[in-house]
């Protein structure tokens, strides 16, 4: 029995093995209406009051499993019916308010939320715009703040909450990271799910000819899999059906010279380039610091490079990234990009597959994989394209003052972008990283743990190439594009 975080992880994983077998057997549209049933038996809930919520809310997430809402056009979606558990004021006053004369907390509060009922203060919560000001003032510190798990994991303040107090998801300001989904202590919030679409093109690409189906998988798998090794994980993939199994890290090799050469071409241009391989940081700059988006570097992401570079030697190829990142199912869908990689696995996914499919990685035989070089494999982590790209300088000779700025989660990226914005960033180079740790640290992660970076590093010491040219030695770069193709 696979062991896992948490039960949230533990019910995501079920409804996704549970979709996952009836796409193989042929049956989803047959059977996938008694799922609920299957997974939630029942006659006692597991979690929920009653069983009938239960199976209400697997409905929810079967139809994330099978790919959301078409008309939301962001992968990460509530449930609403599954959305009722947490707190639902924010602010309250606890047995500690003295009762005291001054009343700062009602005198502070714009809209006259607080009344005092024998010396003791009240928040009235129908009015109550949660602005914090009651509780900044209170002498006491009397005033709890009980902020829900999703708002305050979400960097962009796109969560906000109905009538009814449920969640809901601002289009217009998510960068689609997965930190609210990741945060959610009840898995209300889920990323939409294309395991059947890849399901179905694995069993067409099992007697069509004219597909192949290569898997792309980042690094950041090293830190995944306790129970197997790299070689069996590879091994389990290619027992999926797929064609081949490639690093993303030799795109993350790639991205690094191309990067590199555009910021010393940069100098004298731009003060400053950002990175570009975290999409959802990325999408933070478009919508929160417009001005500055003429400084995103123009290299694709690693994803981007590794599937056009599959792409350049086999006209048959079709691609599916495996990785950690709920922000890369709505990269591949930028107009810009759409084509290059067809679809976004999770390592949840990958482990619901390999599950309903049977394929035991425990007892799989030892795979190669040997594709990228150390500093490739080490984009997992954050500061590792800020190494890739000093090494790339080193070993090029190349006369560029590089000062990098390294950030470690979007709180940190907030900061530097701030400083450019009114010109006071010392540095020229930002790594900008949405996710605390890096890709290690995306929201669909199988764990989370702090083993993870030194994981990393020690499967990038493993790599046979220890240098970016070396890997990159056999293919002719100069024929692939690797900017940012202009939107139509």
């Amino acid at each position: 029995m696979r062991k896992f975080e948490t039960d949230v992880q533990l019910i995501k994983y079920e409804v996704l093995r549970g979709v996952a077998e009836l796409a193989l057997e042929g049956s989803l549209d047959e059977k996938l209406g008694a799922l609920p049933k299957i997974i939630a038996p029942g006659p006692k809930p597991r979690i929920r009051c009653c069983i009938h919520k239960e199976r209400a809310i697997m409905e929810q997430r079967i139809k994330l499993a099978t790919g959301g809402s078409a008309d939301n056009p962001n992968i990460i979606e509530v449930m609403d019916i599954a959305c009722d558990e947490c707190p639902i004021y924010r602010f309250t006053v606890t047995e500690a308010c003295r009762g005291c004369l001054a009343h700062r907390c009602s005198e502070a509060c714009p809209v006259g939320a607080i009344q005092h009922v024998s010396g003791r203060a009240y928040i009235n919560p129908n009015k109550c715009i949660e602005c914090g000001k009651c509780k900044a003032v209170c002498p006491y510190n009397a005033i709890s703040d009980v902020m829900r798990p999703c708002k305050k994991a979400c960097p962009t303040h796109a969560l906000n909450f109905d009538d009814d107090k449920k969640a809901i998801i601002d289009n217009e300001k998510c960068i689609q990271c997965g930190a609210c989904a990741y945060q959610c202590p009840f898995g209300a919030i889920a990323d939409k799910s294309f395991i059947v679409n890849v399901i179905e093109e694995l069993k067409e690409a099992a007697h069509n000819n004219s597909i192949r189906l290569y898997a792309v998988i980042a690094p950041s798998i090293s830190s995944q899999f306790d129970n197997a090794t790299i070689g069996q994980v590879i091994k389990g993939i290619k027992q999926m059906g797929f064609h081949d199994v490639v690093e993303v890290a030799l795109g993350a090799d790639m991205v690094a010279m191309h990067e590199t050469k555009e910021l010393a071409a940069a100098v004298g241009k731009k003060k400053f380039v950002t990175s570009s391989c975290c999409p959802s940081f990325v999408r933070y700059i478009e919508k929160f610091y417009p001005t500055l988006k003429n400084n995103i570097s123009d290299s694709v992401s690693p994803m981007i490079a590794i599937s056009r570079l599959i792409k350049s030697m086999d006209d048959k190829a079709r691609i599916v990234f495996i990785g950690p990142c709920t922000s890369k199912k709505a990269e591949i869908m930028r107009d810009e990009l759409k084509g290059d990689t067809e679809y976004v696995l999770t390592f949840e996914e990958l482990c619901a597959m390999l599950d309903a499919m049977e394929v035991d990685i425990e007892n799989c035989e030892e795979a190669v994989l040997d594709n990228a070089s150390f500093f490739g494999r080490i984009f997992a982590r954050t500061g590792g394209l800020t190494e890739a790209v000093r090494h790339v300088i080193e070993s090029e000779n190349l006369e560029l003052d590089f000062r990098p700025v390294v950030c470690d989660g979007i709180a940190e990226c907030d900061k530097a972008l701030k400083l450019a914005k009114f010109n006071r960033l010392k540095e020229n180079f930002i790594e900008g990283m949405t996710c605390v740790n890096g890709c290690i640290g995306g929201a669909a992660s199988l764990c989370h743990g702090p083993k993870d970076k030194s994981e990393v590093d020690k499967h990038g010491k493993m790599a046979v190439e220890k240098d970016i040219k070396g890997s990159l030695r056999m293919f002719n770069m100069e024929n692939i594009n690797l900017s940012r193709k202009t939107a139509e």
